[in-house]
């Protein structure tokens, strides 16, 4: 009796190494299919970051740049014309990065309510 057992758990074994054997081989057909055949949608290469996120985030930088040029120079590690000539171009450049901003925001001067127009009207 003991041989019959035996040979009924080979059989067992045997297939559920084949069970085994045939979900590794789905899975790597799966795989395959994937990085072959299917194409990204185009929202995937869409830059995630608009213009203005990324001129926000420079003036931004800027900002900080200036703070801390401001308390190095307090601090005695700059000169003050050294300080000055790094003041003016980090200002200059906050200058135009304020306008590309405008630019890109189609911002316009807007007056507080209130106040008065060029002729001396009130709006």
């Amino acid at each position: 009796m003991l041989p019959a057992l035996h040979s009924i758990a080979v059989i067992e074994i045997a297939s559920a190494d084949w069970a085994i054997l045939g979900a590794c081989l789905a899975l790597a057909v799966a795989v395959i299919l994937f990085i072959f055949y299917i194409q990204p949608d185009a929202s995937d290469l869409a830059p995630h970051r608009t213009k203005l996120d990324q001129l926000l985030e420079r003036r931004d930088t800027i900002y900080d740049n200036l703070r801390d040029l401001r308390f190095e120079y307090r601090s005695g590690k700059y000169s003050e014309g050294d300080f000055e000539a790094m003041k003016t171009a980090l200002e200059n450049e906050a200058a135009l990065v304020l306008a590309e901003i405008d630019q890109v925001t189609g911002a316009q001067v807007r007056r507080p309510r209130g106040t008065r127009s060029a002729d001396g009207s009130a709006q």
